[in-house]
């Protein structure tokens, strides 16, 4: 498996999924994003607001619940959220995966639902899971388990609290709890069943297959982002493309899931050898498809990541 420095065509069976209908040999700066178009995404997306309030939302997954007025206000840097002028009860939010975690560079939707008894019970949150189960707490059906939304135990303020808990702290406890370092302890009794070299040995292991969803999951989102998103996530993709693939690059070559932090490996983390043949097959499979999306979206300078067999 190799590195080009021209583009060429995938040459790999990719699942039926993710195959683009453009073969890779027709990613050119002249096919994705028109130039005029260009500029004006990349404005869009950095100066897209935390928080605000839209038309309607006629894709969310609550949709069709009984409507119940209420709007939470509040901001969160990497954390994006939109409210419905026309539906009080319904809150979409994009959070994007943190750094030096297998989900950096991500984008996670949840679509949050305020029941008529909110705030005395917890609000009801979706997450988009387009199938993948990517994290012991997230579901491939959509179910998010956290103690703060009463989907799992929990004691004391790890339970949800009338008039006490928000909406805020359930998706700071996504993003900072959920979508973590070590996500493969996230799965119940498995710190303490699990410890040691061979703990650390499964984590990994979990990590990689983590990832790959990861990245399967940046191809469904940016073939068909969320309403009231699309230049968002556009405009992510557009700055995150290639830090994306220059991690790949450096997770075949052997560095830790989750290494590379500010797009630096961090000398600290760099693994021992270990086995990643299943885990190199996996990013073949995708590398491709993701340079056909990111460049059909815009960017410029990723021919150079072409593998080829």
């Amino acid at each position: 498996m190799r590195y080009l420095k021209s583009n060429t065509s995938t040459g790999s069976d990719q699942s039926a999924v993710l195959q683009s209908n453009t073969s890779s040999s027709r990613c050119s700066s002249s096919f994705g994003l028109n130039a005029r178009r260009r500029p004006v995404v990349m404005q869009n997306y950095q100066t897209f607001k935390t928080f605000d309030i839209i038309d309607d939302f006629k894709d969310h997954h609550y949709r069709s619940v009984t409507i119940h007025e209420y709007v939470p206000v509040f901001t969160m840097y990497t954390i994006y959220v939109r409210v419905s002028e026309s539906r009080m009860d319904l809150l979409r939010a994009v959070i994007i995966g943190p750094a030096g975690t297998p989900y950096h560079d991500g984008l996670f939707i949840f679509d949050v639902h305020f029941p008529p008894k909110y705030p005395a019970v917890p609000p009801e949150v979706h997450y988009h899971s387009r199938g993948l189960g990517i994290n012991p707490n997230l579901y491939s059906c959509g179910r998010v388990c956290l103690s703060l939304l009463n989907t799992w135990t929990g004691r004391g303020n790890e339970k949800w609290l009338p008039n006490r808990s928000t909406v805020l702290q359930i998706l700071v406890s996504i993003q900072a709890l959920v979508l973590n370092e070590k996500p493969f302890f996230n799965e119940p009794g498995y710190d303490s069943t699990y410890t040691g070299s061979e703990g650390a040995r499964r984590s990994k292991k979990y990590n990689e297959e983590i990832f790959i969803l990861s990245l399967k999951t940046m191809v469904y989102t940016l073939r068909s982002p969320p309403r009231h998103f699309e230049d968002f996530v556009s405009g992510h993709f557009l700055a995150r493309g290639r830090a994306i693939l220059l991690a790949c690059r450096a997770y075949m070559e052997g560095a830790d899931i989750g290494c590379i932090v500010k797009d630096e490996i961090q000398g600290c983390r760099k693994v021992e050898k270990r086995n990643l043949q299943g885990f190199k097959r996996g990013i073949a499979n995708l590398m491709n498809s993701l340079i056909v999306n990111f460049t059909m979206n815009g960017s410029e300078d990723c021919a150079e990541f072409h593998l080829t067999e």
